[in-house]
């Protein structure tokens, strides 16, 4: 099959970068079982195992899909019509109440629900371009990671749910201490320490020596990265029950709560969880090969001349609260 993966935006990703990091792994995989990968993205980005055409602004979307491709993969809604088979992965939230493309595909069964769906993939990664886990080693300190300055992802509330422990540390990444875009706001305590956008060995490194995720969101995360990502290095989460973790976070991989007191006292007993069982967990369901393959599933059937959804999904219920419960 043909396929062409269409984004807004640079492939492939250094640092920060949930969506891009995805579809590379997913074009990286579609390539290994033998399928023609095409990423239509924007200028500057490059691929060592598909073919690259750069988005033209000036130029009508429909108008640079090859000929030859057999199905495209939207990775943002297009404003045209398209006459070649598609799907659309919706891979973030939007609140209000328009209808969306029949062929639209959600990242986690929460997310889909929400919008009256039923179809979603998990987002996979290729551990293989992880660094190797050291599972056994001694583990120092907590972690947050996110875009901090995004105000849902409640870096506040790691921060505080840390220091009602007694003697904890807390390594953020993807913060700084001194934030003026979220009303002056300076980190004081040397519990806490900021390392903001790290990518590569060195992001690896602090998950590596990480005695878990600390992920306090305050919306309805749709999928989460994040989550896998410290779940393969053996860190349990202790999050928020909203979105997509109660169906991604087990009992045996972390403990949710919305009270700060709750998820302290999980972490004070956070040698319970098993480093092992985490990174077991992530590489058995969160990987690239079975992302894949459930896409190549919705391929088929819209070649096939199939819908995605029946009936056009659309928000069941908009959210009125900027912030979900935490306290």
């Amino acid at each position: 099959m043909k396929i062409l993966i269409a984004y807004q935006g640079l492939i492939p990703v250094t640092s920060y970068g949930g969506t891009e990091r995805v579809i590379w792994y997913l074009g990286k995989e579609l390539s290994k079982l033998g399928h023609a990968v095409t990423f239509l993205v924007n200028k500057g980005s490059y691929c060592d195992f598909g073919k690259i055409i750069f988005i033209d602004p000036t130029q009508c979307l429909a108008d640079q899909i090859p000929e030859e491709i057999d199905i495209v993969h939207f990775n943002f809604f297009p404003s045209e019509q398209i006459t070649k088979p598609y799907i659309i992965t919706m891979h973030g939230n939007i609140n209000d109440d328009r209808k969306f493309d029949l062929n639209t595909i959600f990242v986690s069964a929460n997310h889909a629900e929400r919008f009256g769906s039923k179809a979603f993939v998990h987002n996979g990664l290729d551990w293989d371009d992880y660094q190797k886990p050291s599972l056994n080693n001694a583990r120092s300190h907590y972690h947050f990671l996110g875009n901090a300055a995004w105000r849902v992802k409640n870096v506040r509330g790691a921060i505080q749910t840390i220091q009602q422990t007694k003697k904890e540390t807390l390594k953020v990444l993807g913060g700084t201490r001194l934030n003026i875009n979220m009303g002056f706001r300076f980190t004081l305590s040397p519990r806490i320490s900021f390392y903001g956008m790290v990518g590569g060995t060195k992001k690896f490194s602090l998950l590596n020596g990480s005695k878990g995720l600390i992920f306090p969101v305050r919306w309805h995360e749709p999928f989460g990265l994040a989550i896998t990502e410290s779940l393969f290095f053996g860190c349990p989460v202790f999050g928020t029950p909203y979105g997509s973790l109660p169906e991604i976070v087990s009992s045996e991989v972390g403990y949710l709560s919305s009270k700060s007191e709750e998820l302290k006292e999980a972490i004070e007993n956070g040698n319970a969880f098993s480093g092992k069982v985490c990174n077991e967990y992530a590489i058995e369901n969160f990987n690239s090969k079975k992302m894949a393959l459930e896409y190549l599933v919705k391929y088929n059937a819209v070649f096939s001349g199939e819908a995605i959804n029946k009936t056009h999904p659309s928000l069941l219920k908009i959210q009125t609260h900027k912030f979900l419960p935490f306290e």
